[in-house]
């Protein structure tokens, strides 16, 4: 059995229809898991409707001072987020470090797919203030 029956396959987002074929883009297996992964960094609970639980509830960092503090209530948030709204993976460490721009925070995410054992990581970037 492939990894994309394993790990999902679905609509990418953005929504935005292929110029030259008019279809919509279809995202499948480890392509699937990483975009569900940054679906739950960037939602804030109280945005879906079903779901008002759902998200990781980063923006109530915004403004806030980029401290070691700071960073390990990120490295919280995502862990606790990501443990419970994304069941296709166990995570090994999620890692938040400050980046170039003193408002920058960089939150990295090592993971291994539940069904195939294939690991997997990304690196989100998220700005502790919107100038």
């Amino acid at each position: 059995m492939t990894s994309i029956k394993h790990l999902g396959q679905g609509l990418a987002i953005p929504l935005l229809p292929d110029r030259v074929t008019r279809s919509l883009p279809v995202v499948a297996g480890a392509d699937k898991v990483a975009q569900a992964i940054i679906i739950i960094l960037e939602t804030e609970p109280g945005e879906r409707l079903m779901r008002p639980d759902f998200g990781a509830g980063l923006r109530r960092y915004l403004m806030q001072p980029n401290t070691v503090a700071t960073r390990k209530l990120l490295q919280r948030e995502v862990e606790a987020a990501l443990t419970r709204w994304e069941p296709r993976i166990t995570l090994r460490r999620v890692e938040v470090s400050a980046g170039e721009d003193p408002a920058l925070v960089l939150i990295a995410i090592d993971y291994v797919h539940q069904r195939d054992q294939s690991p997997g990581n990304l690196v989100y970037p998220f700005y502790l203030d919107r100038e």
